[in-house]
């Protein structure tokens, strides 16, 4: 792998059509960071699990300089760097592997869980990292569990890191042994976050939650018949797969941004447990009013702004429904890596019929009619707002919005303050 970005050439942009709208498919050239971006969350959330990325030094220097971590620091994260003997075929790099791993563990005994994360280099020697966790598993059970997903930038966009991650713990999960009705919030969440839910859930009755993934790996959540899964994060089609290949079933609902999408996302649960909507209106009424008194301080400079998304993260959808619905922002193009249109149904209809959506990217034509339409506001990745800017335009960059605790009622002004800022930083440039 020679760069950071992943990119893809075809020839073919198509427009296709949604039970509801028009959608611009596009297949051509993309710019998007690849999945082992999202080691630098994950790492921090589940605190006993240790990720290390089978690579090249690139590799290294993208997650080490988008995490910013000191040399000093001790991060659960490292890279195990293929070299040219490696890729040569000169080295045995599976007892190289093993010699590296072997290490680790004895260095680092606090580790409960070890991700191999397979890389574009990887991949290319067709280093089979599943088959090596199998047999490193046995080697260090049970007091540590060994488990293999990919993070390359080959086909993949940097969200579906997590998503890789989560659906390789998926078999891991026990298996529920009643059917009594339990909720399980999936897609990692700040920690912060992840209170503010579970005190409102508790507060509503709602009392057997649980998170995926969880703080510690030793505690792993048991799943199966009974157990209905609400999505925190809007890019999880493989692990939403397999939740359901064990039986749970995943509840249709917005996504937790802003007032309306957490009042709606919180609903869904409730209506389920037969809350009373006296009930859920006395829990939920103070922190939405607080939240709809935060997102008025940053209204006044967003409604009326025009704002297109490139194609990158895939929150794009939910988080134009939620400057439209809630700040009156006009979105001009919804661009998304990918289109799930069954978990996006909610938020995807609260869009303005003279939007445009886009699924995929041919990245030439798509920078054309951001040029053309000359939006206030750009959400885009990193390889796109530098040379944006130098053409006038107010970027926002859209990996900050993975980086920030943004879901729930308590944290819609910081999500409202991430759009705001670009612009106040143009407006006191231009003075």
């Amino acid at each position: 792998m020679t760069s950071i970005m992943a990119s893809a050439k075809t020839l073919s942009s198509e427009a296709c059509v949604t039970s509801e709208r028009p959608v611009l498919r596009e297949r051509g050239q993309r710019e998007v960071f690849c999945g082992l971006t999202g080691i630098i969350w994950l790492h921090r959330k589940i605190q006993d699990a240790f990720f290390l990325v089978v690579g090249s030094r690139t590799c290294a220097h993208l997650i080490q300089s988008a995490a910013g971590v000191m040399i000093f620091a001790e991060p659960r994260f490292a890279t195990a760097i293929l070299d040219e003997r490696d890729l040569a075929g000169l080295a045995d790099a599976n007892d190289e592997l093993d010699r590296v791993v072997n290490r680790l563990l004895e260095r680092r005994p606090d580790i409960r869980m070890l991700f191999l994360v397979g890389s574009c280099p990887s991949e290319v020697i067709k280093l089979d990292l599943a088959r090596a966790a199998e047999r490193l598993s046995v080697r260090h059970a049970p007091g540590v569990r060994i488990l293999n997903y990919s993070g390359s930038g080959i086909e993949t966009t940097f969200t579906q890191g997590e998503d890789a991650c989560l659906a390789a713990l998926v078999p891991q999960l026990p298996q529920r042994d009643n059917d009594r009705p339990q909720l399980l919030v999936a897609g990692a969440l700040a920690d912060i976050v992840e209170d503010q839910f579970l005190r409102i859930f508790n507060e509503l009755g709602i009392e057997n939650v649980a998170f995926l993934p969880p703080r510690k790996s030793v505690d792993l959540p048991a799943i199966g018949p009974g157990t209905r899964v609400l999505l925190a994060q809007p890019f999880l089609t493989d692990t939403t797969a397999r939740l359901q290949e064990r039986g749970c079933e995943i509840l249709a609902a917005p996504f937790p941004y802003g007032v309306e999408g957490t009042t709606a996302w919180l609903a869904k649960a409730a209506d389920l447990w037969g809350v009373a909507r006296s009930r859920f209106d006395d829990v939920v009424a103070p922190a939405a009013a607080r939240a709809r008194k935060a997102l008025e301080a940053h209204k006044f400079r967003l409604a009326g702004k025009r704002v297109f998304f490139f194609p990158d993260s895939q929150l794009e959808i939910p988080l134009a429904r939620f400057l439209h619905q809630e700040l009156d922002m006009v979105p001009v193009e919804v661009g998304t890596p990918y289109l799930n249109r069954h978990q996006m149904a909610l938020d995807l209809a609260k869009l303005p019929a003279a939007t445009l959506v886009s699924e995929g990217q041919d990245v030439e034509r798509q920078l054309d009619r951001c040029r053309a339409e000359k939006p206030d506001l750009v959400v885009c990745g990193l390889g796109l707002a530098n040379p944006l800017e130098a053409e006038g335009f107010t970027t926002k960059w859209s990996i900050e919005l993975l980086f920030t605790p943004v879901q729930g009622f308590e944290q819609a002004g910081d999500l409202a303050e991430l759009f705001t800022r670009p612009l106040v930083r143009r407006t006191r440039l231009e003075v």
